[in-house]
């Protein structure tokens, strides 16, 4: 329980702060936006775990500390911002004055762009997943998928060359050079933040700067689809950044839980099952650049891979316990 002690404390004082804006209907649907953060993002936390239990205990705290300020004031609220007013030519203050007064118009502005959000987070995502996918691995899960899997894995970078692909046909079907744009640089983000981590690396242990600055753009694919999906429930983006922002923190809290606690260890297949849900939700963000899908789907899918990879891990540990 000492582990989700701060996150209490802030979802408290988000809570009082919500009620000041706008009484028990802020407190309420600040819940609720915490909740869906939650559900859409355990699968982070479970990712996020593996990474962390690497790094120094310094980094871990400020994985709870730095990387909360990013999360919340930078992915959650300037991020979107930066993105509206590049989209609609304005200033950050005009864009700010716009989320505060006219959220409807803020709303309509972010909605605009999504697809451009979806294509580079879904890139990102997919080099995530397909990494994972093709690498050695001491415990397999699904063993006919993951043992194909890495017979292609000896081919060099054939992440990337998939990756590159992929690419190429959702931009012949788009026919939008700056879904190229949004799409490439997610590559490029992950591929440059894993080429210094490894050089900064040694024995396969993270460096804690990049470490900690992988985990935050992987924090940020993940939080696009909520920050957009949040405009469902509300378009005060006061109430947004709550509500988020207490969710992000009990899965940063959950992730340090799981490194303590070695989760990771007791349920081998549950890295899997976080690892495939990520795979899922890179196709299904990719997919919005082209239709709509609601976050409930999305969340949905995630969850329940989560909840079978647990439960078929449990079976066996105690099969052999």
């Amino acid at each position: 329980m000492k582990y989700f002690y701060f996150s209490f404390l802030t979802a408290l004082i988000g809570l009082v702060l919500a009620f000041f804006i706008g009484g028990l209907e802020a407190i309420y649907l600040t819940a609720i936006l915490a909740i869906l953060e939650i559900s859409l993002s355990f699968d982070n936390a479970v990712v996020n775990a593996k990474i962390l239990k690497t790094m120094d205990k310094i980094w871990q705290k400020r994985f709870l500390t730095w990387g909360m300020v990013i999360a919340v004031g930078g992915m959650r609220l300037i991020f979107p911002i930066i993105i509206v007013a590049v989209a609609a030519n304005l200033g950050i203050m005009d864009t700010i004055n716009i989320a505060l007064y006219h959220p409807h118009k803020y709303h309509e502005i972010l909605s605009s762009t999504e697809y451009l959000i979806y294509a580079f987070g879904g890139g990102f995502l997919w080099m995530v997943f397909s990494d994972f996918l093709f690498e050695e691995k001491e415990v397999r899960w699904l063993k006919p998928i993951e043992k194909t899997a890495e017979k292609f894995g000896k081919v060099n970078n054939i992440s990337l060359m998939i990756a590159i692909i992929i690419g190429i046909v959702i931009v012949y079907e788009i026919k939008d050079y700056k879904v190229a744009i949004a799409y490439f640089l997610g590559l490029l983000s992950y591929s440059v933040i894993n080429g210094i981590n490894d050089a900064l690396s040694a024995e396969g242990i993270k460096n804690g700067l990049m470490g900690l600055i992988y985990l935050e753009v992987l924090d940020a694919s993940f939080s696009f689809d909520g920050v957009i999906g949040a405009f469902a429930i509300t378009s005060n983006i006061l109430i947004i950044m709550l509500g988020l922002g207490i969710g992000a923190m009990f899965v940063r809290s959950l992730t340090v839980w799981m490194v303590e606690k070695g989760v990771l260890d007791e349920y081998k297949y549950l890295e899997h099952g976080a690892h495939y849900a990520i795979g899922i939700l890179a196709v299904i963000m990719l997919l919005k650049i082209f239709t709509q899908i609601g976050e409930v789907i999305t969340g949905t899918l995630g969850l329940l891979l989560l909840i079978i990879a647990f439960i078929h891990s449990k079976i066996e540990t105690s099969q052999f316990s």
